[in-house]
């Protein structure tokens, strides 16, 4: 495991309800938000994450062009495949995350 994704998944693990598990259907990590799946990776320095479309849209997030997991994803898709290979994308995923924990909880 990268130094990147361990310290992703380290302060992942701080957000109330999100845990992370190897998922035998996906055969990799996964990311759950109280025992739902929300993200997964592809590889160590590539997380494929459902954010919702309103909240792709407003932080301007674009699919990666040069896609290998899903290169015909819609742009509609509430998936997003993130890539991070700087410590300050790690933050900016983490924050994302957080984001997406929050917005999950208030909903009723």
């Amino acid at each position: 495991m990268s130094h990147l994704k361990a310290s992703l998944l380290d302060a992942i693990e701080k957000i109330p309800g999100v845990e992370h598990r190897y998922s035998p259907a996906l055969q990799e990590t996964a990311l759950f938000l109280y025992g739902k799946e929300f993200a997964h990776f592809h590889h160590d320095h590539e997380l494929d994450i459902k954010l919702g479309r309103s909240l792709i849209q407003r932080e301007g997030l674009k699919h990666p062009q040069d896609s290998e997991k899903h290169p015909k994803r819609s742009p509609r898709s509430q998936w997003i495949e993130i890539r991070f290979n700087h410590p300050s994308e790690v933050l900016g995923l983490i924050r994302l995350v957080r984001l997406f924990a929050d917005s999950c909880a208030s909903k009723p």
